[in-house]
């Protein structure tokens, strides 16, 4: 069968052939940017494999480009990269692979095209298309990729026991692809993730995350993560998540099954964003609700506290699972904090107080808050549905309304702990810290007005009550 090369393709094409002709180098492109082609999906990496000197042939293509872009060379692995308008393009040589049952790094030797295609990870991801002499053009499909694409499959080239087990991270890749491309999973591949679960622990965490996001970013995360669960890969991974799974009853009473639960809230934000930290903060929502878990005769199952537990589980899990510590994971945290707020706010006879408050600690994440929220609603009742997403529009109106006339958001109060200092002449302390804490809640609760003038005077009240005298007095 022949690619259909694209005009855009063709002068790379071109200057890789006759590079290669030059060189005595039989060269072919593989892999995913093939795969992309064949399924009009988009692709900004190539692979470049050749059957000889990787870098020396990357350098001479590079020779022959006007301007000559620059060859990242990284001699360890025998690779070269350079790049061409919007593709990044790998040059390797033809390799065969071993593997040590306790590593994942393999000994690497030259090889074949043949010896090349056996070692990817999957029968989609070993097509080729020759871009040299007689095979210039044409598809190299030895696996049987090219059929198991249309009929939509994930399937390894070889056994695949032997696939997962040399490279473990080929699991996760095998359910990422499968989520991404809404691909299935073949028998005997689908029953060697269950097999080999164990040999993902040999995988850094960096490596499993960077997989895992991928299947976040997907536009139906839920796939991947009832795949992951379905084998025992997620309890292995994130077993906090998987601890989300299964429904207890008593007296006959049940709660719904918060995993599931979990998958259709992650589905539904991902309707509305393609944030992958909103993503996360729908993941952890209820992450904290296993262990708080308790039976109380009168009201059924309750998860008090779960909003706080889970905030706190937040850094831990991140920590863990190697997620960034800065300002993403505060963002998740903040968000799994708050996200049962907007509902109390939905009942009747809310004050003002509780508006300001909520402005006050969302700050510029309320929109992300509200969207959380709302795809929090997965009761399948038309309805329930329709009235809450009402109560939450007369919300967003309320917090609207205050925040024009208060302006709360990301506020500071107007005086600060160093002008307490200076009028009471006082050094830091704990008074300092009370007063200001009492003009915050003041301000929150609605007792004085957000300005200097108030602040100030309801300030020197409070130093009277601590036996504090202005310095000036």
């Amino acid at each position: 069968m022949v690619f259909n090369i694209q005009p855009h393709e063709r002068e790379i094409f071109t200057l890789i052939e006759q590079t290669a002709t030059e060189l005595d180098y039989p060269t072919f492109v593989v892999g995913g940017y093939v795969r992309d082609r064949l399924l009009a999906r988009p692709s900004k990496d190539m692979d470049i494999v050749c059957v000889g000197n990787g870098i020396r042939l990357a350098q001479n293509v590079a020779s022959r480009m006007h301007p000559i872009p620059r060859v990242v060379v990284y001699k360890r692995f025998g690779t070269a990269m350079l790049k061409c308008k919007d593709l990044e393009i790998e040059f390797v040589g033809a390799r065969k692979e071993s593997y040590r049952h306790d590593s994942r790094k393999p000994t690497v030797d030259e090889g074949s095209l043949e010896d090349d295609q056996n070692r990817r990870d999957f029968t989609i991801n070993a097509l080729a298309v020759g871009l040299s002499g007689n095979s210039f053009g044409q598809i190299i499909d030895p696996f049987g990729g090219l059929a198991h694409l249309e009929a939509k499959i994930i399937k390894t080239p070889l056994e695949p026991g032997k696939t997962f087990s040399d490279d473990p991270l080929r699991m996760m890749r095998a359910i990422r692809f499968a989520t991404q491309l809404g691909f299935t999973i073949e028998p005997k591949t689908y029953k060697a993730l269950s097999t080999y679960k164990n040999r993902i622990n040999i995988i850094s965490k960096e490596r499993i995350i960077t997989e895992l996001n991928k299947i976040i970013l997907a536009p139906k995360p839920s796939i991947g993560f009832k795949l992951l669960f379905d084998t025992g890969l997620l309890a292995i991974i994130f077993p906090e998540m998987a601890a989300l799974h299964g429904v207890d009853y008593k007296d006959g009473k049940g709660h719904k099954d918060n995993f599931y639960h979990t998958l259709e809230v992650l589905d539904n934000i991902c309707k509305k964003t393609d944030d992958l930290w909103l993503r996360w903060a729908a993941i952890m929502h209820d992450i904290a609700k296993p262990p708080t878990k308790r039976f109380d005769p009168t009201h059924g199952w309750t998860f008090h506290g779960h909003e706080a537990l889970g905030a706190a589980m937040v850094p831990r899990i991140f920590r863990r699972m190697k997620l960034p510590l800065d300002h993403k994971m505060k963002y998740v945290q903040l968000l799994v904090r708050l996200h049962l707020r907007p509902i109390s706010l939905t009942k009747e006879n809310i004050t003002d107080s509780a508006i300001r408050r909520l402005l006050f600690e969302a700050g510029d994440d309320l929109e992300d808050l509200m969207l959380l929220c709302e795809a929090d609603i997965t009761s399948k009742n038309p309805k329930k549905v329709k009235r809450y997403l009402a109560n939450y529009e007369l919300v967003r109106a309320q917090l609207k309304e205050i925040e024009e006339k208060d302006h709360i958001r990301n506020w500071q109060p107007p005086v600060t702990g160093e002008l307490i200092m200076e009028t009471f002449n006082i050094e830091p302390s704990r008074q300092v810290g009370i007063i200001k804490n009492a003009i915050r809640e003041a301000i929150l609760d609605g007792v004085i007005g957000n300005n200097y003038e108030e602040a100030f005077a309801f300030m020197l009240g409070e130093g009277k009550k601590l036996g504090l005298q202005p310095k000036n007095a």
